[in-house]
């Protein structure tokens, strides 16, 4: 991108190149460069870059009809995407809210957790309860709700009020006095302890990742966390919302991340993978229960936006998901997420820097760390998580560093979450160019 364009980027002072094509799990620029898209660009792309079928479901609505404002209609694809969805998700789970993307989809489940309790006649239910180093998303409360605290920062005096328990970072925080199974149940009861503090006549909802994305880099709960989280909610009448916008829609190896835990959430939001990338499309899930009690009382959720249920957008997702199910694609993420997390592991468990490899499916993190005894952290000054980005983007790879891994100030990973589709010889390329941007890096830093 020239100096001279009027797009307002990400960051002013960028210097990005034009993007030409995608082919698979490439991208190419304008020079003709090719990239190995090893994050999905943030976990988006399950389906790769130029897949003819999903493109021909988005030209075949466009043909039929745009757009129509969901007040006036409904649409075909809004309806068998909500259909296919509800006949997959966690039992339960029936009725489906379209939005633009992860943000709106866990905005919707906020403002729908308030409305559901004010129906009920508990009013004081408003409180939220979510955990530190997590990611909800950019818009007003979804940032509340997240506690990744450099995003939080700048806009802290305009964010409501948000208790955040401990992670279920076991990497780190888990004591060797401890087994998993301890570790796990005691950090779930940071939450009973929390909604007893603030009282359970005042909580609706506890919010959560079942693998924690872009703030963690592909933290897993240990085995019984999340039963417990559910048994908590249901004692003290508290609202289960899983946030799925990134690790959702088979991205774990599982069409539904929760499904690893066998739980059943109250409301579940998706993004991302939804629409792999062909159009802007989130969702969010909500028992019947849930939807009852607003269609019996008011009949109306006081809630929108003009892009709801966008006929174009849910024909893409329509598309999307029946590619993922018939062409046994979150069976095949599974698989080669067991390749390429074995890869990661025979280049990286050696490694003097790198502290821990983990992840499901093609959900994957690598953290790195000074001293691999004491797990100390490299001097977030340092920027490593920056350098290793760009170093890996010279070398024709995209990945997703992010800085702050433990506290929101220090710590570095990687999180990678490349295509369903990704082949034996591309896993061995996406490991070999990160080796190769991380040895880089790495090697820089420690001579100045």
């Amino acid at each position: 991108m020239k100096n001279s364009s009027n797009v307002f980027p990400r960051h002013c002072h960028s210097d990005l190149p034009v993007l030409a094509g995608g082919e698979g799990c490439y991208l190419i620029d304008s020079t003709g460069k090719k990239y190995l898209d090893g994050s999905g660009g943030a976990a988006v792309s399950c389906l790769g870059h130029g897949d003819s079928e999903i493109i021909s479901a988005v030209k075949s609505q466009l043909d039929t009809a745009a757009f129509a404002h969901n007040s006036f209609f409904t649409s075909e694809p809004a309806e068998a995407l909500a259909q296919l969805l509800a006949d997959n998700a966690p039992a339960n789970l029936s009725r489906v809210y379209f939005v633009s993307g992860g943000s709106e989809a866990v905005e919707a489940s906020l403002k729908l957790a308030r409305q559901y309790f004010v129906e009920k006649g508990e009013t004081k239910k408003y409180r939220v309860i979510a955990r530190r180093q997590s990611y909800h998303g950019n818009t007003i409360a979804a940032l509340a709700t997240g506690g990744n605290e450099w995003r939080r920062a700048t806009f802290g005096p305009m964010l409501p009020e948000t208790s955040h328990i401990s992670p279920c970072y076991a990497y780190r925080d888990k004591l060797e006095s401890e087994s998993a199974t301890e570790y796990g149940l005691r950090v779930a009861n940071e939450l009973e302890d929390e909604i007893i503090r603030l009282g359970a006549d005042q909580v609706m909802a506890f919010v959560a990742e079942p693998v924690v994305g872009a703030t963690l880099g592909a933290v897993a709960a240990v085995d019984g966390y999340f039963k417990k989280i559910r048994e908590i909610c249901t004692r003290h009448g508290v609202l289960l919302i899983l946030d799925e916008v990134m690790c959702g829609m088979g991205r774990t190896g599982k069409l539904f991340a929760c499904e690893h835990d066998a739980i059943q959430p109250d409301i579940v939001t998706i993004a991302k993978g939804l629409g792999a990338g062909y159009q802007p499309i989130g969702a969010m899930l909500c028992t019947d229960e849930i939807y009852q009690t607003i269609s019996s009382g008011s009949g109306f959720f006081q809630h929108g936006h003009t892009y709801l249920a966008h006929p174009t957008a849910c024909a893409a997702g329509l598309a999307v998901l029946r590619a993922l199910l018939d062409r046994n694609l979150i069976t095949r993420c599974e698989q080669q997420g067991d390749k390429l997390l074995a890869a990661l592991h025979q280049r990286f468990d050696y490694h003097e820097f790198v502290g821990d490899v983990r992840g499901k499916g093609l959900f994957l993190g690598v953290e790195l760390v000074r001293d691999r005894k004491t797990k100390v952290a490299f001097d977030s000054t340092l920027a490593l998580n920056k350098k290793i980005k760009k170093a890996a983007f010279e070398a024709g790879l995209i990945c997703y560093p992010m800085g702050g891994t433990i506290d929101g100030k220090s710590g570095d990973h990687i999180l990678l979450a490349p295509p369903f589709i990704i082949n034996d010889d591309q896993i061995g390329e996406l490991v070999e160019k990160l080796a190769g941007a991380v040895d880089i890096v790495l090697n820089e830093a420690l001579v100045a």
